[in-house]
């Protein structure tokens, strides 16, 4: 497939893209100094492989929902992400495991796992982005996470130059991680998932989903209704892509929950001791994860606090960082960091960013 722009254009070449943000769900970031397209596996090894022999900085980039791209762009190749197929390559008693390409957006995934009654991914519904993107920072909502159905994940080893699959295990998945976060060692491929073959969800771990659906944490409800639920609480948060609302121009959720250990744990109640009641969740070895989102507004910035500069919080979710039009990233970055100065100067708590900052740092 053609290169998008010229051949190694620079960022000032008129047939390079202006801007980076029209692949982002934030609308923001610079140029790109040269923009390729992968239309399919063998084509992504070759655009990769490609770069490293022109000694190209290379970014890949698919769904775009994840990242803050600097204003200058990148200085370097970008590989757009567009292939597509869903095919099932195994079945066993009452399960069912399908091969996922990485340009496949990652919604459409979801609904056509539903409409098949294959429940594991229903509680993931709304989320924007493309399915290559999820073992990475191990995406997970409302109780559920791609690390419970992931049998494996295909990969292009850069070092190696060499395509191979690594099991589950060998993914080191975590809270919002995994060993390919923050590491561009390897290019995910596709992914495998197991799921079952259910009319009905998955047990509900959330409080508020099982409220939203009227029944108790740990029942089971008809795949439809699951997914329509979880889609409605994400509308209503602005988390759910609408070209007509700001609050969509965003990452979802900026930053992580922080996971405090005892001693910080400890620390942390006794200065919020004034603050009302956190909402937590007690961890493994008495760590605790505490809610960002709860944090923010406590700290004084609520829900539409303005930043500088066309940013601000989004007007629905404490935890959105928002491109309300006009915004910049050098602007966004400078909110961002507002606020996580102000929550550890109030509660003593760091928060730390979820999505990946690309030629830019907070």
């Amino acid at each position: 497939m053609p290169d998008v722009s010229a051949d190694a254009p620079t960022a000032a070449d008129p047939t390079a893209p202006r801007s980076l943000g029209s692949f982002t769900t934030l609308q923001l970031g610079g140029p790109p100094q040269r923009l390729v397209v992968a239309a399919d596996v063998d084509g992504l090894v070759e655009r990769v492989r490609e770069a490293a022999l022109l000694q190209s900085p290379t970014l890949i980039l698919a769904g775009g929902s994840n990242v803050v791209i600097d204003d200058a762009g990148f200085p370097g190749t970008v590989v757009l992400v567009r292939s597509r197929g869903v095919r099932v390559v195994a079945e066993g008693a009452g399960t069912v495991t399908v091969r996922v390409e990485a340009g496949e957006p990652w919604d459409e995934l979801v609904a056509a796992t539903v409409e098949a009654g294959w429940p594991g991914l229903e509680c993931l519904s709304g989320i924007p982005g493309s399915t290559g993107a999820t073992p990475i920072q191990n995406v997970g909502a409302y109780g559920q996470e791609v690390a419970e159905t992931i049998t494996s994940v295909r990969v292009y080893d850069r070092v190696a130059d060499e395509v191979r699959t690594m099991p589950a295990e060998e993914c080191r998945f975590g809270y919002r991680g995994s060993v390919f976060k923050h590491n561009d060692r390897w290019v995910v491929l596709s992914v495998d998932f197991r799921l079952a073959r259910s009319p009905l969800s998955t047990p509900i771990r959330y409080a508020e989903l099982a409220r939203t659906l009227g029944v108790e944490v740990g029942d089971r409800v008809p795949l439809a209704a699951a997914r329509a639920a979880v889609l409605a609480l994400r509308a209503g948060k602005g988390m759910v892509l609408n070209p007509a609302d700001p609050d969509t121009r965003s990452v979802g959720s900026f930053f992580t929950n922080p996971v405090l250990d005892p001693a910080a744990y400890a620390l942390f109640r006794e200065r919020a001791r004034d603050a009302g009641e956190p909402p937590c969740w007690p961890g493994p070895d008495g760590v605790v994860k505490v809610s960002a989102a709860w944090l923010i507004d406590r700290a004084g910035f609520p829900k539409g606090y303005s930043g500088p500069g066309g940013v601000a919080i989004s007007t629905k979710h404490t935890l959105a960082l928002t491109n309300r039009g006009g915004g910049s990233t050098r602007a966004l970055l400078a909110l961002a960091a507002e606020i996580r100065d102000g929550v550890r100067e109030r509660f003593g708590v760091t928060l730390h960013p979820e999505p990946v900052l690309v030629n830019c740092a907070l």
